[in-house]
């Protein structure tokens, strides 16, 4: 399974090698369109190769996915910390009836009545 897993992410980089070699072009990206650069004190430009467009705009989408999927999640994530809560005091109570149920007897007769 480990030599699949290489294999898929050697793969991987040889796609992005080869999408990099093959946009290598020099755009320039404008921070506002011409239209609102009038009413802006400045208008940015970069010239940057077309690839590391490419690559920004695939991790800016998988930046915002994560952080829509953590705030989604926000919910259940609640619940399950609620249900841990609730199921460590429930636990604790068992413990602590069982200690109340074998009080007055005798050791070795509570761990046998306890094991079963």
């Amino acid at each position: 399974m480990r030599y699949i897993r290489y294999a898929s992410i050697a793969v991987f980089a040889l796609a992005l090698v080869l999408i990099a070699l093959a946009n290598r072009g020099v755009v320039t990206l404008r921070v506002l369109p011409d239209e609102l650069a009038g009413f802006a004190a400045l208008n940015p430009t970069y010239d940057m190769p077309l690839f590391v467009v490419i690559f920004g705009g695939i991790l800016a989408g998988l930046i915002v996915g994560f952080i829509w999927e953590w705030i989604r999640e926000a919910g259940e994530r609640a619940a399950a910390a609620r249900q841990a809560r609730e199921l460590a005091s429930l636990r604790a109570e068992v413990k602590r009836l069982k200690g109340e149920k074998h009080k007055d007897k005798d050791e070795v007769l509570a761990l046998l009545d306890q094991a079963s």
